[in-house]
């Protein structure tokens, strides 16, 4: 975890390879709805291997790279804390067995959809991780309640997904430039 007095952060806790493959692995099989939600969960709350604003910044630098931002995420943390073996232990992990499980089952309903009752659980289960993935973003906004530029861009992200229906792309592309400008002006100068 980085460190609180602004010098260098500090080098991660040695991790095993095992350890990150199975901690995704875990991410992967809870991840009904969206595995951000788990992910988090696991790397910040129940592993303590990164702080909230640790993983928010990683999560941050993941919505640039291209594909699902939490694969992004798996590579990026096990990259951090075992170079490139642990990112491929971490993607493993994640990818290897819920891809093969997930596919199946996903097969498996498909042919099944259009029985009312499992279109209702299926609802019901979309509503829940809806659900989930509003909380988890609430959380990661958590550390940025003191800073009111932070709110206003998270706002004007909202509002311009939800209620305009902009692009990603036309919202990460025009918002990203002004709060980083916002951001090096209300950043405290080296000593």
């Amino acid at each position: 975890m980085s460190t609180e007095t602004g010098g260098a952060a500090a080098p991660p806790p040695p991790l095993s390879l095992g350890a990150l493959f199975a901690a995704f692995l875990q991410v992967s099989l809870m991840a009904f709805g969206g595995p951000l939600v788990w992910a988090r969960r696991m790397v910040v709350e129940r592993r303590q291997w990164l702080s909230e604003a640790e993983f928010a910044d990683i999560l941050s630098f993941c919505q640039f790279l291209p594909g699902p931002n939490v694969v992004s995420l798996a590579v990026c943390i096990g990259a951090r804390f075992r170079g490139l073996a642990g990112a491929l232990a971490a993607l493993a992990g994640f990818i290897l067995i819920p891809w093969t499980l997930g596919f199946a089952i996903g097969a498996l309903l498909l042919s099944y959809a259009h029985i009312a009752l499992l279109a209702g659980v299926l609802r019901g289960i979309s509503a829940a991780a809806a659900g989930l993935l509003i909380g988890t973003g609430l959380r990661l906004l958590m550390p940025h309640r003191r800073r009111p530029a932070a709110l206003v861009f998270a706002a004007l992200a909202f509002a311009g997904l939800a209620f305009v229906k902009l692009p990603l792309f036309a919202v990460v592309g025009g918002l990203v430039p002004l709060s980083v400008a916002a951001a090096g002006r209300s950043a405290p100068l080296p000593a």
